[in-house]
């Protein structure tokens, strides 16, 4: 017999969210904007943490509405990594503190943890990385698109286009659309004419992309066009930065079925019905 709260409803109760942490730093993903796809992982780090390094720029205020009322909040928009990193130290070496450092989206793309998982494992100071929705995830929900359509396309690619951080030559925009893949293209809305024409030259000009700004903030925007509107819609909205392109055959009518649900498939916990 089944309890009437299991073990799992109960520890994702908030009075069971204010657990001890040890004296360290937790790279926590904060996800596209929209306070609510925080995990629960972070909502609960965010409860306890005595310091909270916010980035501001990226990521809404409501987030901070999560956190204890004492916790020592910076702003880090304005800060170099040396800044931060010293932040870090103090907080957690010295004061003993718990440190949540957080950055938009999830920390494995784009987010410039790398180099401070590097310094912060050279200074001998205890890290744990926490991840989060991506803005190329929160937008396919908005778009209630699959990105991977069985007979259509199987493949999602994460990039964007060089500018001042470069592209590996191996990874360049027009290497990477003969796959004519789902691509998800990042950090690119300053070089939209260049990313337009390296894309024009393997997917068909009347391919739909979605235009996807600020994704999961109160002002986003989401505007699905052909290929060869892309830029002329991106200046037209006036967009610069947080802005995520969607290019894929996903994204037109389309019909495709997984055979993972198929009555003629059959698997571990199911016979076909043949």
């Amino acid at each position: 017999m089944c309890s009437s709260k299991s073990e799992y409803t109960e520890s994702l109760s908030y009075k069971n969210t204010l657990y001890a942490v040890e004296p360290s730093v937790y790279i926590v993903g904060a996800g596209p904007g929209d306070p609510d796809l925080l995990t629960v992982k972070a909502q609960k780090l965010l409860a306890v943490a005595d310091v909270i390094l916010f980035a501001d720029s990226l990521i809404p205020e409501q987030i901070l509405e999560l956190c204890r009322k004492d916790a020592e909040i910076i702003r880090t928009a304005n800060q170099t990594l040396e800044e931060i990193l010293a932040i870090m130290i103090d907080r957690v070496r010295s004061q003993h503190k718990s440190l949540v450092r957080l950055h938009s989206g999830d920390p494995s793309l784009y987010s410039a943890i790398h180099e401070q998982m590097h310094l912060l494992a050279e200074a001998n100071i205890p890290f744990e990385v926490i991840p989060g929705i991506s803005a190329f995830q929160a937008a396919a929900a908005k778009l209630k698109v699959e990105l991977t359509v069985p007979g259509l396309v199987q493949t999602i690619i994460l990039t964007r286009i060089s500018g001042r951080t470069e592209v590996p030559a191996n990874e360049e925009l027009a290497t990477l659309a003969a796959h004519q893949a789902s691509l998800c293209l990042y950090l690119s809305a300053r070089h939209v004419e260049n990313a337009q024409a390296k894309l024009l030259e393997h997917y068909p000009a009347e391919t739909p992309i979605a235009i996807c700004f600020r994704i999961g903030w109160p002002d986003e925007k989401i505007r699905v066009v052909p290929l060869n509107q892309m830029a002329e819609c991106t200046h037209k909205e006036e967009l610069i930065r947080t802005t995520l392109y969607i290019i894929s055959p996903a994204l037109s009518t389309t019909k495709g079925r997984s055979r993972l649900y198929h009555p003629e498939h059959s698997h571990l916990f199911r016979s076909s019905h043949n």
